[in-house]
């Protein structure tokens, strides 16, 4: 309809399904690694999650072949080596709830499970489809959420 106006939220981020550890084979160069990763999955190549204690760098893509694709480029375009290592993970959460005795108790036991996002929000990382049940089913009081895009719905007081 012309002259309708639409509101456009963004690309939504999809839940990753092969998550890995980004590991620095030169330290040298981590500024270099840093600028490199956060460029490529502002670009979209992946997502990228930190693990708050130790600053730890975890990629979450949909598919084996983008880990090539980031490692080729992250040394011809920025100098930065570095490797992967698998993570027994398999599907990524937002997480949100207004239960923040709830959400305490969540961030308590599943802490080394806990990351945040490149916006800063919690994400879940989950080992399992099974154990994924169980927690939504758990903790009934937080929403899951498997696209990013509640983010933007959010931001706009959808």
């Amino acid at each position: 309809i012309e002259g309708e106006d639409l509101q456009f939220r963004g690309i939504p981020s999809f839940s990753p399904e092969i998550f890995k550890e980004l590991v620095n084979k030169d330290p040298m160069k981590s500024k270099q690694l840093e600028k490199g990763i956060q460029q490529l999955t502002d670009e979209g190549v992946a997502q990228l999650f930190v693990r708050e204690a130790g600053n730890r760098k975890i990629v979450g893509t949909v598919g084996e072949l983008q880990f090539e694709v980031i490692q080729y480029r992250l040394e011809h375009e920025y100098g930065a080596k570095c490797e992967f290592q698998a993570k027994p993970y398999s599907k990524a959460c937002w997480i949100e709830s207004d239960n923040e005795v709830k959400m305490a108790e969540f961030r308590r036991i599943k802490a080394q499970d806990i990351v945040r996002d490149k916006d800063g929000l919690e994400v879940y990382l989950a080992p399992s489809q099974f154990i994924l049940n169980m927690e939504i089913e758990n903790f009934p009081e937080i929403t899951f959420h498997f696209t990013s895009e509640f983010k933007t719905a959010h931001e706009e007081g959808v």
